[in-house]
């Protein structure tokens, strides 16, 4: 019996230790397309420096037509 507490007990605190890793809150990413990158966007460093500029902590290229998009945590 004492084994089975032991062993039902460890179960139960690996069990809360997994689901509350995935109850922490993350901070969400907000983003907007910049508007004073010009052109292509091939590196991310510059998208970012750009995105600097306007205020934002940085950017990224993303899409088809590869548009430079400014993020911020909101």
């Amino acid at each position: 019996m004492g084994s089975f507490l032991r062993l039902f007990a460890t179960v139960f605190l690996m069990l809360m230790l997994v689901f509350s890793t995935g109850l922490v809150a993350e901070a969400r990413t907000c983003e907007t397309k910049s508007h004073r990158f010009k052109g292509i966007c091939v590196r991310k460093a510059n998208c970012a420096a750009v995105c600097q500029t306007e205020g934002f902590h940085g950017g990224h290229c993303r899409g088809f037509r590869r548009r430079c998009y400014c993020t911020k945590h909101c």
